[in-house]
């Protein structure tokens, strides 16, 4: 049994998130010949203060990409 898992910055919509865990299923039932059934996916939601790049949090880079920062 396939576990996916992947980690996002919140803000994801319900039906967007429905949709990735349809399609990455899909995607391992076609290349991993699993059932459906077999596969678990799992979405670990983080703040925008919590992720950074370059040392540089998103949150801070969404300020200042709006001129805020």
């Amino acid at each position: 049994m396939p576990l996916i898992q992947t980690t996002i910055i919140k803000g994801r919509t319900e039906k967007q998130k429905k949709e990735f865990f349809k399609k990455v299923t899909a995607v391992a039932v076609e290349t991993l010949s699993v059932k459906p059934e077999q596969v678990r996916v799992v979405i670990n939601e983080v703040p925008a203060e919590h992720w950074a790049v370059g040392g540089i949090s998103k949150a801070d880079m969404d300020l200042k990409n709006k001129g805020s920062l």
